[in-house]
């Protein structure tokens, strides 16, 4: 479904992005039937880790919960249907016209993330260097000592000449540059 408007990132002359609100958890319900129609949406998601039942499973997941793109020319498209389109709850707009999207940022979401963006912290292993990128210890950098199966990390950050041991959710960590 999403690779159409991923190859497609030259938006026609009178072509720009506009920001659709589904229905809850019907994100790619509301992209599939406006591609049905003919339109070019565009559902960015992110791999990421979810527990339930004591197990752990990948599942993908729309990057912006209950929002979805969709490119339209309004001179020429029924763009009207849209907000009757199975799984939508309308179009953003104000004065009862669509309102678009700034230009760049749905192209750039495309170009970086493509379909599919993974969380941070995926891919870290044992005795890398990371950078903890929030909370009291926000911009330093450490070895990272374990990663556990609920997405917890120890690191050793070195200080006053001791390494202190400090537990994070992966989510806030980047490899070190």
């Amino acid at each position: 479904m999403q690779s159409n408007s991923v190859k497609c990132l030259t938006l026609g002359r009178d072509e720009r992005w506009y920001l659709v609100h589904a229905l809850p958890r019907r994100e790619r319900q509301a992209a599939a039937h406006l591609e049905m129609q003919g339109f070019r949406p565009y559902l960015p998601q992110i791999t990421r880790t979810v527990r339930h039942a004591r197990q752990l499973r990948t599942v993908s997941a729309p990057l912006f919960p209950r929002y979805l793109f969709v490119r339209l020319d309004l001179d020429r498209d029924a763009w009207l249907s849209v907000r009757s389109t199975v799984g939508v709850s309308h179009i953003v707009s104000c004065e009862g016209r669509p309102i678009p999207v700034p230009v760049g940022i749905v192209e750039s979401l495309i170009e970086h993330c493509g379909d599919r963006l993974s969380l941070l912290g995926d891919g870290l292993t044992r005795g890398q260097p990371v950078r903890i990128l929030s909370g009291p210890f926000a911009d330093f950098v450490g070895l990272l000592d374990r990663l556990d199966q609920n997405g917890r990390v120890r690191i050793l950050l070195d200080m006053m000449g001791t390494a202190i041991q400090v537990d994070l959710h992966r989510s806030t960590l980047a490899p070190a540059a």
